[in-house]
């Protein structure tokens, strides 16, 4: 509403050619927030104290419905740049994640066969890991520069199982990665979908033709790296199948005990398993080789000619193992199991090239085409197992609903 306020000295005369010639206002005027003033038409003098008002009505209203749309869209907007921010955040982190891993990975393979190669000892160069491992986490916990998990009797008696069978899986790799090339005994270790899929076929758990058709390739490609592998060693080929058995019986012995102990994360989990397996290995180990260690290390010593060289070397070893397998739980927790499969077989392949490289070893083109048709296959199995939890889920979805 409008209102006038008009002084009383207003004339009659005024009033009456106002009625004849009235003033029209710009709509500019009306819509001002604040009174003003203005000179009558036709140069006639100034009203007296002529003032328009809007009503408090009409601005509140106005203000009501701008106000929250320009509030909305900034939001949104703001929202939006959040979002991909944070994205862009995350996929650095993974990338980061992803790219230690790998390194990690070749670090640990180059330099635990150097030492093998002058020290041909390796359960106890795999007891020395589990070691170092060990004592990286209890650095952690006791700094507190990681969360220490809730230890209690029931949980290190659901750990027992996975911890023994994650030694028989070490310490048989060590053993192969002693007797043949690094490459080889990686292109075995590709086919532990295969055990999986056996074992756990035992144990009742069924799986699509996909997933079975896919282990096919495994085979093949892993026997013919096999026959054709120029450092082939039986003892090699053993510990690599093995290894094999181990952390398959490692990965479903873990899904059935540690159900009650999900709150515990990869990274303590993982640190758990390496002190109780080094309890396990220890002692075997002094059985199994412990007179020959003295007369073994003079002979390493003599043969890289400085003892610093060599102690590197075992330490090398020994941290970037516990750092690599650190590094995969962490990813594990990032991302989707698939794209963590995928990430595996692709690790395999930058291992193999890296190792071959380093160490020159010769390989043939029908070992070459092994073991792309063997890591091809873990690659087919990892996508035919992730169409497979897809399914499941959804059966379970179906069912709750």
């Amino acid at each position: 509403m409008i209102s006038l306020n008009l002084s009383a000295s207003l004339k009659p005369g005024l009033t009456r050619k106002n009625h004849q010639n009235p003033t029209r206002f710009s709509p500019l005027h009306a819509a001002a927030d604040k009174p003003f003033s203005c000179r009558y038409p036709l140069g006639l003098p100034q009203i007296p104290s002529l003032q328009i008002r809007q009503s408090p009505i009409l601005s509140i209203t106005k203000r009501s419905r701008s106000v929250p749309a320009a509030a909305g869209s900034e939001s949104s907007s703001s929202s939006e740049e959040a979002a991909a921010k944070d994205k862009k955040a995350k996929n650095l982190q993974l990338g980061i994640v992803f790219g230690l891993w790998y390194f990690q990975n070749i670090v640990f393979n180059i330099f635990n066969k150097k030492a093998l190669n002058v020290f041909p000892y390796p359960w106890l160069l795999a007891s020395f890991q589990l070691f170092a491992g060990s004592v990286w986490m209890l650095v952690l916990w006791s700094l507190k520069l990681y969360p220490c998990p809730k230890i209690s009797k029931p949980f290190i008696v659901a750990l027992l199982g996975p911890a023994l069978f994650h030694t028989v899986g070490h310490i048989s790799a060590c053993v192969s990665f002693s007797k043949v090339a690094v490459s080889f005994t990686h292109v075995i270790k590709s086919a532990e979908p295969v055990f999986s899929v056996i074992f756990s076929s035992f144990l009742g758990d069924t799986y699509p033709v996909a997933v079975w058709l896919s282990i096919l390739p495994i085979v093949m490609g892993c026997s013919l790296a096999a026959v054709t592998e120029v450092s082939f060693n039986l003892g090699g080929l053993s510990g690599a199948m093995i290894s094999n058995v181990g952390f398959v019986l490692r990965n479903i012995y873990s899904k059935r005990s540690l159900q009650s102990f999900k709150e515990i994360d990869g990274l303590n989990l993982y640190g758990c398993i390496s002190i109780l397996s080094l309890f396990y290995l220890l002692p075997v180990a002094v059985f199994v080789e412990g007179s020959h260690w003295v007369q073994g290390y003079h002979k390493a010593i003599a043969s890289v000619g400085k003892p610093w060289t060599f102690y590197m070397w075992v330490l090398l070893s020994g941290v970037f193992y516990h750092l690599y397998n650190q590094s995969s739980y962490q990813a594990l927790d990032e991302i989707s199991p698939l794209t963590f499969s995928v990430g595996n077989t692709m690790k395999r392949v930058v291992v193999i090239v890296s190792t071959v490289l380093v160490f020159r070893n010769p390989v043939r083109p029908l070992n070459a085409l092994g073991s792309a048709i063997a890591i091809f296959g873990t690659f087919l199995y990892s996508q035919a197992t992730a169409k497979k939890k897809k399914i499941v889920a959804g059966d379970g979805d179906d069912k709750k609903n």
